[in-house]
């Protein structure tokens, strides 16, 4: 039996000293001697060498099909070799380049290095010098591929996630910025968390993301909607209770903090407990232990709590509403949720997040949102959040005729806001025409937007770039390019 190249097979190598697989390498040179040396010992070696005396055949022939590895000499006619290297990584970046030199021009082949290429062969060379390096190189080749594979398989689950989590952390707006650091940095506490937000924002879904990212992923995540539940049926669904604890309990029942136990416990809405489940509550996180409902014995739990609620607990606290002693042991890591409306540049990429969760079982034939539409969602204040979107669009979806879903195909609220807005006083937006592109409506859009903030802010920069969730920097870049300002030109100062 033959091996790679012809060569006899000898039986299976120790791991470490395993050849490479057959690579494709394309060499470069119009000197047909050290060429076709070069191609044999390639070839020796167990690879597929291509050799081209003409560098833009070669060139051409990257394109087509790319290479693992480009070898490739300095000095030829026509196209020299940084002409080749600036070539093939215009093409593909991640490609590896070795150039081949004789010593004259070892400042050549530095700069050929600086372009992209990863390293030189100082001529004369070996063939042992050859096969060094050439293996170097195939190894880099290959972690280099690895690593894109599994960029873009990451790149492939997160583009999954957003779509079927609907895009609650889905968008680039600075606020979103803001709230993903913030939850890289929370999930790795152990401490407990407070979610606020509007209603429609996306708490659970930012409490999955504080599980998923946490050490304590492998282990359950439980979800209590506390305002959905009787105080006497939230503090069994918490706690648990035991056969005959009460009427109907005709045997024993595991709460939610038990069945959380190594994992994460999210309740949800907890501003609406009574005070007697709050005070019960405040013991398990305290002593991390509970009872059930009509025991005494006492159970240990670990379990990580994750709160959310629309309320201002604090302001629930100076009413009397609230345990202040609670309120700080739930208030250890504060989160706060922005509305919809606080972050309008993200809509573009939210809505399509959103299309493409419902389109496959509302509407196939739907595949995107014309400019038009998309103006008309982000006029409209959006009081019930991404929740509220998502319905829009699904309600969008049963009526739409074609790929594109059109504004008179969104439901006739948003439609009535949108002419409202367009006419009403101080809109500054006119009337859409299907001839814009998204760039000119977004673009619109933002202009409007950054005039309303500078006015509101009575011109203090600082003051309308935190109002837009940006930095000053891009601010004055914002001004100057729709007008407000003269370039260069700070804004004034009241």
């Amino acid at each position: 039996m033959e091996g790679r190249g012809g060569a006899p097979q000898r039986g299976p190598l120790p791991a470490l000293l395993c050849p490479l697989p057959m690579a494709r390498i394309l060499v470069i040179d119009d000197n047909d001697t050290l060429r076709e040396g070069v191609a044999v010992t390639l070839r020796k070696m167990g690879h597929a060498p291509l050799a081209f005396r003409s560098p833009v055949e070669a060139v051409a022939a990257f394109q087509k099909a790319g290479a693992d590895l480009v070898l490739t000499d300095l000095k030829m006619e026509g196209l020299d070799g940084l002409g080749v290297t600036k070539a093939v990584r215009a093409h593909d970046e991640q490609a590896v380049i070795m150039v081949m030199t004789a010593f004259a021009s070892i400042d050549t082949a530095v700069q050929a290095m600086q372009l992209g290429a990863w390293d030189f062969i100082p001529k004369p060379f070996t063939p042992e010098v050859l096969r060094t390096k050439v293996e170097k190189a195939l190894e880099l080749a290959a972690t280099r591929r690895t690593v894109q594979k599994l960029t873009a398989h990451n790149e492939a689950l997160q583009g999954d996630a957003a779509a079927k989590d609907a895009g609650g952390l889905v968008g680039g707006s600075e606020p979103m910025k803001r709230l993903r650091a913030q939850l890289q940095r929370a999930a790795a506490a152990e401490a407990t968390v407070l979610v606020r937000g509007e209603s429609g924002t996306g708490k659970e879904l930012v409490a999955r993301q504080l599980h998923q990212l946490s050490p304590r992923a492998r282990g359950p995540f439980i979800t209590v909607h506390c305002a959905a539940l009787a105080e006497t049926l939230l503090e069994s669904e918490l706690f648990g209770h035991e056969k005959g604890a009460f009427t109907g309990a005709a045997k024993r029942k595991l709460g939610r903090f038990e069945l959380a136990d190594g994992g994460t416990l999210f309740l949800d809405e907890i501003g609406e407990i009574s005070p007697a489940v709050q005070t019960k509550l405040l013991r398990v996180l305290q002593e991390h232990e509970l009872q059930r409902v009509g025991s005494e014995e006492t159970v240990k739990v670990d379990v990580r709590v994750v709160c959310a609620t629309h309320r201002d607990l604090k302001a629930e606290v100076a009413a009397g509403r609230f345990r202040e002693d609670l309120y700080y042991r739930l208030h250890v890591v504060p989160l706060l949720l922005p509305p919809l409306r606080d972050r309008p540049e993200d809509f573009p990429q939210l809505a399509t997040a959103l299309l493409a969760r419902h389109a496959p079982r509302v509407n196939r034939a739907v595949t995107s949102l014309s400019p038009e539409a998309l103006a008309v969602l982000a006029r409209y204040p959006w009081p019930g959040n991404v929740r509220e979107l998502e319905n829009a669009l699904q309600q969008a979806l049963v009526f739409a005729e074609g790929p594109v879903l059109q504004s008179a195909d969104l439901p006739a609220f948003l439609q009535e806001g949108a002419r409202a807005a367009a006419t009403g006083p101080g809109s500054g937006l006119p009337e859409l025409k299907g001839d814009r592109s998204l760039n000119d409506v977004l673009e619109e859009l933002e202009r409007e937007l950054i005039r309303r903030a500078y006015e509101k802010a009575a011109g203090v920069k600082t003051e309308t770039a935190r109002l837009l969730g940006i930095k000053t920097s891009a601010l004055y870049y914002k001004l100057e390019k729709y007008g407000f300002i003269q370039k260069g030109e700070a804004p004034p100062e009241p």
